[in-house]
């Protein structure tokens, strides 16, 4: 007799630890859910992810803290959405703010995308001239390329921009240059994209005010100064493109969100399904 007793007391023991776990994880579901309702989409999870971790065998309280989870996902995924059409519309007025004071030039026939420039930098502007030239991609991708006119080549590839007290930043060799003649004149470009220019887009950019002077790094030397208008171009070139290119972070981040909020709601088809089935 004594062992059945002994058996039955300790299957009475497991259950009352089995209820207390059960009811110590729903006191954590009542604080997630009472999060969810209030906004608060990081304390929801928080206590969600603290059910399985404290009370891995409170079964139906995980089970509960699961669906909502799936819930507090969705509205965090909302938020985020919300947040981002606001940036993204903020962002799009400032670009119609100032995309009149720039030239798009784009070749409908073999271009998807154009490019952005100052008009003081167009190229009929500027023919038999030495100079830098920004532009900036409709997706906000920006580019400064040397330009070099003279009587006989230098090989230039990469220059090198100094400021009145010395200061200075210098673009790695360019891995996109080309030399060619017209009438007798050399021509020589060398293009830099920002973010591997050795930061010479953003040094001009902070020294806009500044008399600069440029030194075309080749086999042989060449300098120049910056005039105001080529360094306002800069400027200009470089506001737009930090707008075009946070445009087209937000758009990313909006994707992702939708994916997101498309995963969870498959997620929650196959749990109502699931659902359905053992019914």
């Amino acid at each position: 007799m004594k062992k059945p007793i002994i058996l039955f007391c300790g299957t009475l023991a497991l259950a009352a630890c089995g209820n207390g776990l059960e009811k110590k994880a729903n006191e954590k579901l009542a604080v997630a859910k009472a999060a969810y309702e209030r906004g608060d989409y990081e304390e929801a999870k928080s206590q969600i992810d603290s059910i399985k971790i404290l009370y891995p065998k409170a079964f139906e309280a995980r089970k509960a803290g699961q669906a909502l989870m799936l819930d507090v996902e969705t509205k965090a995924q909302q938020k985020t959405l919300a947040y981002l059409d606001s940036a993204f519309q903020a962002k799009t007025e400032a670009f119609n703010a100032i995309k009149d004071k720039f030239i798009l030039e784009k070749d409908a026939e073999y271009q998807q995308t154009g490019n952005y420039l100052h008009p003081a930098q167009s190229i009929e502007k500027n023919m038999h001239r030495s100079f830098l030239r920004f532009q900036v991609d409709e997706l906000g991708n920006m580019s400064m390329t040397s330009i070099y006119c003279g009587a006989g080549n230098i090989h230039h590839v990469g220059v090198k921009v100094i400021a009145p007290d010395g200061s200075f930043a210098e673009t790695p060799a360019s891995n996109d240059s080309y030399e060619t003649t017209d009438m007798n004149e050399k021509i020589e470009k060398a293009d830099y994209k920002l973010g591997a220019d050795g930061n010479v887009i953003g040094f001009i950019n902070l020294n806009k005010d500044k008399n600069l002077r440029v030194e075309y790094l080749g086999d042989r030397a060449y300098k120049t100064t910056m005039s105001e208008t080529d360094r306002q171009a800069a400027a200009s070139v470089y506001e737009l493109a930090q707008i075009l290119s946070a445009m087209q972070q937000i758009k990313k981040e909006q994707e992702e969100a939708n994916l997101k909020i498309g995963f969870i709601n498959k997620k929650k088809e196959r749990k109502a399904q699931e659902a359905t089935t053992e019914k």
